[in-house]
This record gives structure tokens, sequence and C-alpha cells, in this order.
């Protein structure tokens, strides 16, 4: 029987499930969606950057950003910085902004750029970006419209707070019903689809579609299907992280742009929020222990953080698996999130791919179940591509370091790098990446992303046969003609926060004015 899809169950909450939620009230408003998240169950919370999608994101599901910075704790993110990775000596630093170079073909930028001053980094040559986030400004004036700003920009965010605020959004505003439960058990259809859920406390949940945000439990792909896992820890080392939250002072500088150290063995994020420092060691299990893990973790807080008193923090111990299920969508049931899978939270990849899925998902819904295949596949075609480009950009990071340390080495080792990556390489020799390199439409790391970590990395351009065009050398000027102009007119980060919540608290009722 071919039935209409009428009635989608999530399992799981987070970011994942209640992202899923919301997207479905608000873009397919006829569904009835009901999650269903075990009690006390904790947010991850490993992936606290997003991409610029998420305004996008945001404003589709009907999220004002004010509610949203001020609810999740959250700050603007104008791209990632990455410390020490090339050689580890003191200067050893280099920007991935938002925005995209000028227009126009980069091997005549690069022309460009390589006869300016040699001490300009490769993005504070193509973007303003760079000098924004060097004296941690905004990339927005708080007159501007919703999800408007004078240069692109995503968000660092507080992860329970966001889980909860999108919960509170998708029950009170959009009409999803959450039932606190234990799935216990699946019912099968005599074709093998999911018929219903087994609740622990309750009668049975049926549904048409089911959506797993279970997050590594994968309680429907994997545990009910068996969906394969591929593994991808041959090519990305790393499988665990140490997180800490450390408090700040009042008045003290918020980061445009999250932080990346490397280390010995992985690297450090530092992630600032206007009330707290998200930092965490990310690293190889295969090369430190966690006592070493740790003690690294500890020194750069000393080191970065003065003033923090080390004997409060407490480091949440994550351990992850690397790679992705051979299927994402089975049958009727597709895997969102965790989930699905997981290579570790270098370049916030982990919440534009829910996004992603959810923007593929509500554009694409299946109203029938005849369509659910066809529109499955074509899923599973289109995210397993995605998930081998992610692996190669992450890889890029580190095969083009000169550190020394045997992590960093076997990093490097060409029997770890994914085919196309090398090949990419070879290519980007005798010319910069381009579209043709990365043909979709909507890539995560576009040719301007590969461009920005490959020389800020310090590989060669190719050299140029002509010398730079005056055109080239004129969008370079411009450049740095509008940093200085944005750098006057933008306000810091900190004074953008405090002036929000001033307003906020003018704004507000005396009993909202009392909440802690």
């Amino acid at each position: 029987m071919d039935r209409s899809t009428h009635r989608v169950v999530i399992v799981g909450g987070g970011t994942a499930g209640w992202l899923a939620a919301c997207s479905l009230a608000a873009k397919q408003p006829s569904l009835s969606v009901t999650l269903v998240e075990a009690p006390d169950i904790p947010t991850i919370g490993v992936g606290e950057g997003t991409w610029p999608t998420m305004r996008q994101t945001l404003a589709t599901i009907g999220i004002s950003e004010a509610e949203f910075l001020r609810e999740c704790d959250a700050a603007f993110k104008q791209g990632s910085r990455f410390d020490g990775w090339v050689d580890g000596t003191l200067g050893d630093s280099y920007l991935h902004p938002f925005t995209a170079p000028p227009s126009g073909e980069m091997s005549e930028l690069l022309a460009a750029w390589q006869v300016g001053d040699h001490d300009v980094p490769f993005a504070a040559a193509m973007t303003p970006q760079h000098a924004i986030c060097s004296r941690h400004l905004a990339p927005r004036q708080r007159a501007m419209p919703d999800y408007a700003g004078a240069l692109n920009y995503g968000y660092h965010l507080d992860a329970g707070k966001f889980a909860a605020l999108l919960m509170r959004h998708a029950t009170e505003r959009l009409g999803v019903t959450l039932i606190a439960d234990e799935v216990i058990g699946v019912i099968s259809t005599p074709e093998g689809d999911i018929e219903a859920l087994e609740l622990k406390g309750r009668e049975a949940l049926e549904g048409d579609l089911f959506i797993d945000c279970s997050g590594q439990a994968a309680i429907l792909i994997g545990g009910h299907f068996g969906i394969d896992w591929i593994d991808h820890s041959n090519v990305s080392f790393n499988d665990r992280a140490l997180a800490v939250q450390v408090p700040v002072k009042a008045g003290s500088p918020v980061a445009s742009q999250t932080i990346g150290t490397a280390h010995e063995a992985g690297w450090l994020w530092d992630i600032g929020l206007p009330t707290r420092r998200g930092i965490g060691c990310v690293y190889s299990a295969r090369f430190i222990s966690d006592e070493r893990a740790e003690q690294i973790l500890f020194d750069h807080v000393r080191t970065h953080v003065p003033g923090a008193d080390l004997s409060t923090l407490r480091p949440r111990k994550l351990a992850f698996k690397t790679g992705h299920r051979a299927q994402f969508w089975h049958r009727n049931c597709l895997a969102i999130g965790l989930s699905a899978g997981f290579i570790e939270p270098l370049e916030a990849s982990a919440i534009v791919l829910i996004e992603l899925s959810l923007r593929a998902l509500t554009d694409n819904f299946p109203k029938r179940r005849s369509a659910m295949d066809i529109i499955g596949a074509r899923f599973n075609s289109l995210f397993h591509y995605r998930w081998a480009r992610i692996l190669e950009f992450l890889k890029l990071h580190y095969v083009l370091s000169r550190r020394e340390d045997p992590y960093w080495r076997a990093q490097r080792a060409p029997e770890t790098l994914p085919p196309q990556l090398a090949e990419n390489l070879t290519l980007w020799q005798d010319q910069p990446p381009s579209s043709w390199d990365l043909p979709y439409v909507d890539e995560m790391f576009p040719a301007a992303s590969q461009q920005y970590v490959l020389y800020g990395m310090g590989f060669a351009p190719p050299p140029s046969e002509t010398g730079p065009s005056p055109q080239a050398l004129a969008r370079l000027a411009e450049v740095s003609q509008r940093a200085r102009a944005l750098t006057s007119s933008l306000p810091a980060n900190r004074d953008y926060f405090t002036a929000a919540e001033a307003q906020a608290r003018a704004h507000a009722s005396p009993r909202e004015f009392a909440k802690p």
C-alpha cells in the first residue's frame, strides 16, 4: 500500500533532534511531528561553532537573531584561526575567514598578493575580515536587520542552551509534540519498514517517517537496521576530546573566530562566548594518553586565560568514532547528526551537516512511501559526496604541516591521504583551487576555503607568467581600503553584547528582569 507521509517521529533531542523538529514543523506545517527524548540525556555539546548557514536556518524556523544571541549566550564567529599548525614557531598563525576573496581570477589575485608586502598574510590581503577578527570586532551594527551583516558570519553558542531554545520554540510555537520516554524496541512492518516504536512508559508510537537523532547510540539506523559503519580513522586520527568551560572577566574581549592551536598530538579549540570560554583538547589516543592530554589542556588554560582557577575545572571526556554510515537513509528511517557519522570537530562541520541534511529533507519531502526510496537514494548519494569532501578538507589542515612530532609525521604519510586530495595537491601546484575542483553549487568547503587553508599553510602559489594585472592590484587595494573603513565603524564584540543586554533589560518586565 502506497501510504501518505503524515507522521514524523524523531528519536533524540539535542541540536540535531530539535533542529529537525523545528525545520519540519516550520517548512512542512501539515505534518504531525513528535520527538521522543529519554529524560536526563545530556547534550554532547562538541559543536559550539556554526557556519553562516545558521542565519538562514534560524530565520526559516522563525527565531529572531536577538532572541538567539540572548538565550544561547551566543557570539559571532567570522572564521577559524589556526595557531602553530605549520611549524609551531612564533608567529605561525593563519585565518580561514567566512568572507570570500574578491571576484576575479585567483591566479591574478595571487600574483598581485605576491608583489605586495611579503609580510601580509593571504587572508589579510584577500578580505577585510582578517582586520576585523584581529581587533575583536563584530561583523554587523546593532541597527542592521536580523541576520544582515557587513561581513559574512556564523555563531559561537552554548550547545545546551541552544537545544533548550529550540525545544521551547518547537513545542510552544510550532506545535511539535514532546514525549519524554525511552525507546526500548521497534515494531516492523512485513516489508521491513519501521511501523512503531516501543516505549518504556507508554503505548507504542506509530509513524510514517522516523528520524534517528539518537547520537552515537544510533538506535534505529545502527541498532535496529544494522547499517554498516565506514571507518575513516586511517585518515583522521583524532578520537578523543577533553572539554572545560572557563569563566571570563567582565569587560574582557570576545574573540571573533574559533582559535585552533596545534599541539604534539592534535589541537585545542578556544571558543569565546560573552560569559565564558569553551576550551577543549582534541587528540588521538594512539599517540598520547588521557593524562598527557589533560596536562596540555591545563597548560593552555593557564597560559591563555590569566587568572583562571584551574582547581575548579573538571574536564569532560568525550570519545568518538571517526566515520559515517554506509547509508544515511534506509527504508523509512533517516539518520541525522552523530547517528549518521562524525569526523572530529575541526571546522565545525557537525552542525552544518545537520542543517544541510534537513534542507535536503524538507525541500524534497517524500509525500508518499513510494517516493521515499527515490529521495533516499538521492540523499545517500549526495551525502556520501559531502562526507568525502569533509574528510579531504580536514586532512588538508594536517598534510601541509612541517611539525616533526610523531603524530604530525604520521598525518603526512602518503597512504593516509584520500586519493582525490592527493590529486588536487598535485594539480594545485600549477593552478589555484577553483570550482572545477569542487563543482557543486552548495559545496560545504568551496574553492575559497581551500585557498585560505592552502596558502595560509604556506603552499607555494603557482608562478605567474604575466605578473599581476592592474585590475587585480586594484581589487586588493579596495580590500585594504574597506578594511580601514570597517575597523573604524564596526563595534567591538563586547560592546555589541553589552549594549544588547542593556536594551533587553530596559524592555523586560520586572519578573523577567529578576530571572537569574
